[in-house]
């Protein structure tokens, strides 16, 4: 069973960047899809981005294209989320998750092992 474990989250003005990691231990990260998902105060959470095992295939949300990317390394079992031109409404903890399914997905169900989370917050 893999074990994700969130960093990087902050605090950052409007139109900052954060780049938030996910290492993966107890597992081999190339076995898995990877996203990352958030949750603000009050509200459900949400899809950001996934990533196919191999990094061919990635997905993102309206409210984050173009101004997130996400990336993987599978020899250093990391995942990453790189967040430019933030905004306020991007404030929420933001939570690593990886995927035993075949197809990479927005779907919060299909993951199976989800990290604790790190806080992002921007300010206005």
């Amino acid at each position: 069973q893999v074990q994700l474990v969130e960093s990087g989250g902050g605090l950052v003005q409007a139109g900052g960047s954060l780049r938030l990691s996910c290492a993966a231990s107890g597992g081999t990260l190339s076995t898995y899809i990877m996203g990352w998902f958030r949750q603000a105060p009050g509200k459900e959470r949400e899809f950001v981005a996934a990533i196919s095992r191999i990094g061919t295939r990635t997905l993102y949300a309206d409210s984050v294209k173009d101004r997130f990317t996400i990336s993987r390394d599978n020899v250093k079992n990391t995942v990453s989320l790189q967040m430019n031109s933030l905004k306020p409404e991007d404030t929420a903890v933001y939570y690593c998750a990886a995927d035993l399914g075949i197809r990479t997905t927005s779907s919060e169900g299909e993951y199976d092992y989800w990290g604790q989370g790190t806080q992002v917050t921007v300010s206005s």
